[in-house]
């Protein structure tokens, strides 16, 4: 039998072993609880901040609020351009769940037009998915009920509130006040110049044309800044902070909306300008140019269709014609000629010439004609001035040469800007010999000046720098500088007059000059044979004035003018200057109607309708007006 051996087992070992493999598996517990607590440390105290600032960029959006837009009002305090609310539905594409199933739904809901769809996906195309894209603008009170209603339906789907300009009277004042329209690429390059990028965040617009371009930096006012707390879809659940934005400047402006009306009316279907100008101040009270357009156009964002029928209309709406259109400044100048003619000694009062109707150079065969065929006999720069004898003028330029003429005429503002608050001026022509040289490689020949001494030629002027020009012959000498600003708003809401520029003043060797051209120009508007004395019959207050009727196309020495046998772009230009009261002007006024014939029976009548709206029904005659106050 065999016997069994029994192990021995050895305990001690086994404990031993035991230890030690708890051991390892206690300092790996350590390990791993010490790689634990170095990570807390890490996350919750070392990058504390950090992970903090992440965590807040996913709930708290801070948000750009853009300035409220300064008002304008007429000087009566009558809005011109206002801010109206509007709402706007808007996406945040990766907020959303099903895109195309949601612009389904809201084709159904709101009626979305297949345009308004693609037009969505198109800007989808160039725009980040965080970004809003705006579906439909401008809603109404309905559609805003109706889709509030089911916006739980629409997740990243939002209506957004904002402020739009509007501009109550419509075409009544574009060529005022301009408009705002949407920022474009060059906008931001002028605005990253000008270091401003910071300043029109968030804002959609700006200034393009007119008042609102011009007066822009005060208009626009200072963004302010929103924390809020939004949820997973990104809206809003309350607002942590708040700064908010400093609104622009309100403008108000010399115009007057009675007479702005006016002016537009009497223009009716003319191709034209008006402007009225107080004489004391220089504030413009009209400046209307005809045809116009509604500037609302460009503020909702005008179509291709829209925009090419203004840029190829053959009436040219969009340009201002008060400042941009050139035009022969024609007989409105003889008072100017007539002053330079006295003060150069050419002529004197008393000098007297015989008009049989046409004048020569001398050693020339060439004859200049008078407007009248027949002459007007002897006359006098008095009688020249009232009945606009052009031979006398003639004459006149001839012997005062170019020369003296340029730099006396630029005095008045002839070939240099206005100074008026608008952007959107040119500075037309004043000719002299070196830019006839320049412009066409040619000399000065007596011919050319023998045509600016009746304001042809190479002559050109704008309707504000007649207005000027006027306006200083009113005052004698005294250069004013014309404004449609009259005041600023203040934090406490009154409005602070503008600044005024120094004036300067046109030397003559004796001022007694003055009070013969000015009394030629009485003679136009009060004597029998001045050659507007019909239209201004009978008026509550006593007027000064001077016709012109501007040739457009050149006419053969013998051929006589039949506007019959023209076409209508061809006919001449009717123009008519006058200031009231004489004896203490209030009021200047311009009136420029392109290709309707004479001045005297087309152009001043309209004058003359002006000044009687200003004495007769805004203001009592012979009481002074202060537009600057």
């Amino acid at each position: 039998m065999i016997k069994k051996r029994e192990s021995i087992r050895n305990h001690s070992a086994e404990s031993n072993l035991f230890m030690r493999r708890t051991l390892v598996v206690f300092i790996a517990i350590l390990i791993a609880i010490g790689i634990l607590i170095s990570n807390l440390y890490y996350l919750q105290i070392s990058s504390f901040e950090k992970y903090q600032t992440r965590s807040n960029a996913n709930r708290i959006s801070v948000q750009t609020v853009p300035p409220n837009r300064g008002l304008i009002y007429d000087r009566n305090g009558i809005i011109l351009a206002e801010n109206r609310p509007v709402y706007s539905l808007q996406v945040i594409v990766n907020k959303t769940k099903n895109l195309e199933q949601d612009i389904k739904g809201l084709r159904k809901l709101l009626s979305l037009t297949e345009q308004e769809v693609t037009n969505f996906y198109e800007k989808k195309k160039y725009t980040r998915s965080f970004k809003p894209i705006i579906i439909r603008d401008n809603l109404t009170s309905q559609e805003v009920a109706e889709f509030t209603v089911n916006q739980h339906k629409y997740k990243g789907f939002s209506i957004q509130a904002s402020l739009r300009r509007f501009y109550p009277f419509g075409d009544a004042f574009t060529h005022v006040l301009g408009y705002i329209a949407k920022i474009n690429t060059s906008d931001l390059q002028k605005i990253d110049q000008r270091g401003e990028t910071a300043r029109y965040r968030g804002t959609n617009y700006i200034g393009k044309l007119g008042i609102e371009k011009y007066y822009e930096d005060l208009l626009h006012g200072e963004p302010g800044q929103r924390q809020v707390e939004v949820d997973s879809w990104g809206r809003v659940i309350r607002t942590l902070s708040f700064t908010p934005p400093v609104p622009g400047k309100d403008l108000k402006l010399n115009i007057d909306i009675q007479l702005q009306i006016k002016a537009q009316q009497l223009l009716g279907t003319n191709r034209g300008s008006i402007i009225a100008m107080n004489a004391k101040t220089g504030g413009i009270l009209a400046l209307v140019s005809n045809p116009s357009y509604d500037p609302n156009l460009f503020v909702k964002g005008i179509s291709t269709k829209q925009y090419q029928a203004l840029l190829q209309s053959t009436d040219r709406p969009l340009i201002n014609r008060t400042t941009q259109g050139r035009y022969p400044p024609a007989s409105t100048i003889k008072p100017q000629m007539a002053l330079l003619a006295l003060d150069t000694e050419v002529i004197t009062e008393d000098t007297v010439i015989f008009d049989p109707g046409w004048w020569q150079v001398p050693g020339s065969k060439r004859r200049f004609r008078d407007w009248k065929r027949w002459g007007h006999g002897k006359v006098d720069v008095t009688l020249a001035i009232e009945q606009s004898c052009d031979t006398f003028f003639y004459d006149s330029a001839y012997k005062v040469g170019i020369d003296r003429i340029n730099p006396f005429m630029e005095q008045f503002g002839f070939g240099e800007y206005s100074g008026l608050d608008i952007g959107e001026e040119t500075k037309a022509i004043m000719p002299s010999r070196e830019w006839k040289k320049a412009r066409f490689k040619q000399p000065w020949y007596d011919g050319d000046t023998i045509s600016i001494g009746i304001g042809q030629g190479y002559w050109t002027v704008t309707p504000i720098q007649l207005t000027k020009a006027t306006a200083i012959l009113a005052r004698r000498g005294e250069i004013i500088e014309p404004r449609i600003l009259n005041s600023i708003s203040s934090a406490n809401g009154e409005f602070i007059p503008e600044a005024k520029p120094a004036e300067k003043t046109i030397k003559l060797k004796d001022d007694h000059y003055w009070d013969i051209a000015l009394n030629g120009m009485y003679g136009v508007t009060s004597r029998r044979n001045g050659t507007a004395h019909r239209a201004f019959e009978n008026t509550s207050y006593s007027v000064a004035g001077k016709s012109g009727t501007a040739q457009v196309i050149n006419m053969k020495e013998d051929e006589k003018y039949d506007a019959s046998k023209l076409k209508e772009s061809h006919r001449d230009n009717a123009m008519f200057v006058a200031f009231a009261p004489y004896e203490s002007p209030e009021l200047v006024t311009t009136v420029v109607l392109e290709n309707a014939g004479g001045g005297s029976s087309n152009a001043a009548p309209i004058a003359r309708a002006i000044l009687d709206e200003y004495f007769d029904h805004i203001v009592p005659a012979s009481t002074e007006t202060a537009a600057g106050n």
